[in-house]
């Protein structure tokens, strides 16, 4: 699997129990990748949906990304 391109993302915080969903990711050079889950869901919304039960969503910022089938060429190298 490979990501979208990152104009497919979208960012989401939940802040007091409410839902803030942006497009694409901006993070900041202070922000860091904890970690990741890979989920399946039906949609963009459903994914949304999902990431913002994920417990930390309330902590920070999450982003949502889709994945594609990643084709890699099969070409011989000459060694």
């Amino acid at each position: 699997m490979a990501l979208e391109a990152s104009r497919a993302a979208a960012r989401l915080g939940v802040c007091a129990g409410k839902l803030s969903v942006t497009d694409g990711p901006f993070a900041e050079a202070k922000e860091l990748v904890a970690g990741f889950y890979l989920i399946e869901a039906q949609d963009m919304n459903e994914a949304i949906a999902i990431a913002s039960r994920i417990p930390s969503a309330p902590l920070g910022t999450v982003e949502v990304w889709p994945t594609r089938q990643l084709i890699v060429d099969d070409v011989a190298h000459d060694n």
